[in-house]
C-alpha cells in the first residue's frame, strides 16, 4: 500500500465517553478499498506513529481514536486541524505483544496453539489487556490468568468477560 496523506481536523464524540479522533474522509475510506477492517500505522502531524483500525463514522467517513496522552504529545485539541498520513500495518497482530507474553508462548505451546486460534481483534484485546498494566510481573500474571482461562474455554464461543475469568451476563 501506498502511503495516504490528508488533511483532517480532531473531532469528539460525546456518546463514546468523549472520545478524541481523526475523522477519515469518504474518499479515503474509498482508497484503502472502503472497508473498515483494515489495521494501519498512523502519523500524525510528522510527529507521532501509532498503530490504528478505522471505524465507521457515516456517510462513507471512518474514524481512529487518538487517545489524550497522545493530543497531549501534539498539542491538539477538539477541533485542530491535523495532516494524517497512513500506511498499511504489517505487524502480525496490529499491536506490540509484551515480553512477558510472548515468553508465555515460547513455554506453553497449548496456550499459543489456542489463541492462534482466535480472531485477530480479540487477540489484540489480550494483548492489550496485559499491556495496559507497568508491572512486568502484574504483565505476567495477566498472561497467565487469560491464556489458562482461554484454554478452558470452547473454540469460537470465546468472549471478553469469560477469558477475563468473569461470567457470562444473563439477559
Amino acid at each position: 500500500m501506498t502511503p495516504i496523506h490528508f488533511n483532517t481536523h480532531i473531532g469528539k464524540l460525546e456518546h463514546l465517553m468523549g472520545t478524541h479522533y481523526l475523522e477519515i474522509p469518504a474518499e479515503v475510506v474509498q482508497v484503502l478499498g472502503g472497508k473498515f477492517n483494515v489495521r494501519l500505522l498512523v502519523t500524525v502531524n510528522n510527529a507521532l506513529t501509532y498503530q490504528g483500525g478505522i471505524v465507521a463514522l457515516g456517510q462513507g467517513r471512518g474514524y481512529i481514536t487518538l487517545t489524550k496522552q497522545r493530543l497531549k504529545e501534539l498539542g491538539l485539541k477538539e477541533g485542530s486541524p491535523a495532516t494524517v498520513t497512513l500506511t498499511k500495518d504489517e505487524s502480525q497482530y496490529g499491536t506490540p505483544v509484551p515480553e512477558e507474553l510472548t515468553e508465555l508462548f515460547r513455554q506453553d505451546d497449548e496456550g499459543k496453539a489456542r489463541f492462534d486460534q482466535l480472531k485477530p481483534g480479540m487477540q489484540r484485546y489480550i494483548i492489550q489487556h496485559v499491556a495496559a498494566v507497568k508491572s512486568s510481573q502484574l504483565r505476567i500474571d495477566r498472561s497467565i490468568t487469560l491464556i489458562e482461562n482461554l484454554k478452558r474455554l470452547k473454540v469460537g464461543q470465546e468472549t471478553f468477560r469469560e477469558i477475563l475469568g468473569l461470567e457470562e451476563r444473563k439477559l
